[in-house]
């Protein structure tokens, strides 16, 4: 871990227990220049992870990082996910993606393919992987652009999303509970519902770190047409839930963290 990042990460545990501090103060309880953190409170202002206020800055906690940021963490576990939630997928001939970290390893494991398939996204990202391969057919759903998400939101996408009816839609998560996905943006997590009212199964993408989380407002339950797709098997209340409620699991079998 750099420098940098133990910093950030000690301005994140210093706000937790003191949300109004100031940035002298800071300054000093790190030992560095106003200027240097005041240089910190800015990338981390963009990420998403805290928001800036006069003199100093307060955390989020219904937000989660950037996908710039959540780009960089979790990589093996996501490819892993990726490469189960493909295989899944299946002979799927259409489907909804939603966007994420998570959900561009999908995009990039399913870019192999070489059978036909339409693919319909609010995400920057995901269009523009899948759009190299001329066997995938894309469609960008129209909106209004969420720049730190690159996805589009607002009535047009809701409106355009109900035109369609797809054998599939798959969708990451800003937490899984006992009660269901969960989103931290409310504009995007209107366009993930919606996805998946318009589709006849659900396949969530989520790494282990999302577990037991609950955030700002829940896409989907833990229901029938519901796969939880991880990397790991999740704690035992979170696999009572699944099976009660008639969800899916699907983690790799073969994989495990613990071994040395």
């Amino acid at each position: 871990m750099s420098k940098k990042t133990r910093r950030h990460e000690r301005i994140l545990s210093v706000l937790d227990a003191n949300p109004s501090i100031r940035v002298k103060e800071l300054a000093d309880e790190l030992g560095v220049s106003s200027e240097t953190v005041r240089r910190d409170l800015t990338e981390l202002d963009n990420t998403g992870r805290i928001a800036r206020t006069y003199g100093g800055a307060v955390r989020t906690k219904a937000f989660e990082p950037a996908l710039a940021e959540r780009l960089k963490l979790h990589i093996a576990q996501r490819e892993a996910i990726a490469r189960l939630a493909v295989e899944r997928a299946g002979t799927a001939s259409s489907l909804f993606i939603g966007g994420g970290a998570t959900t561009l390893h999908f995009a990039r494991a399913l870019r192999q393919t070489s059978r036909r398939l339409t693919v319909l996204t609010p995400a920057f990202s995901i269009a523009t992987e899948l759009s190299t391969n001329p066997m995938i057919e894309v469609m960008a759903l129209p909106g209004i652009v969420e720049p730190k998400e690159g996805v589009v939101y607002g009535g047009e996408t809701l409106k355009c999303i109900a035109q369609f009816r797809t054998p599939l839609a798959v969708i990451g998560a800003s937490g899984v509970d006992a009660d269901g996905v969960s989103e931290a943006l409310l504009n995007v997590a209107q366009v993930y519902s919606a996805m998946v009212r318009h589709s006849d199964e659900t396949l969530v993408l989520a790494d282990s770190s999302k577990f037991g989380v609950r955030s700002l407002q829940q896409v989907v339950g833990l229901e029938r047409n519901v796969c939880l797709v991880t990397q790991k098997e999740p704690e035992p209340a979170l696999q009572a839930a699944i099976r009660q409620r008639g969800a899916e699991l699907l983690y790799d079998t073969s994989r495990s963290e613990s071994r040395p």
